[in-house]
């Protein structure tokens, strides 16, 4: 099934997002190469695709796991989490619709 992680960061964090994000895309390539990952990218502070300085406000992941409590598993061992980057991880079931 597929699930969608709705991630918010804690405010002033940009320049831990920016040292874990190697491992934290590491991971994302895995599932990409499994096959599993439907989308994945954060979402600006402000109104552009390089928000520059003013950096994210957090993250949006689709991907298929087995279980919801796999999907939980998987979002707790992010690399943001490990580095305080996330302040909130919201997993939910998600159905595509479209495309």
């Amino acid at each position: 099934m597929l699930y969608a992680f709705i991630c918010q960061d804690k405010e002033g964090t940009q320049a831990q997002r920016l040292e874990a994000r190697p491992a934290h895309l590491e991971r994302l390539q895995q599932l990409q190469n499994e096959g599993r990952l439907i989308l994945a990218g954060p979402h600006p502070a402000i109104d552009s695709n390089d928000p520059g300085d003013a950096g994210f406000t957090g993250s949006l992941v689709v991907a298929e796991f087995a279980t919801l409590e796999d999907a939980q598993e998987w979002a707790s061992a992010d690399p943001y989490f490990a580095a305080g980057v996330y302040e909130q991880v919201t997993v939910k079931p998600f159905r595509k619709v479209l495309p």
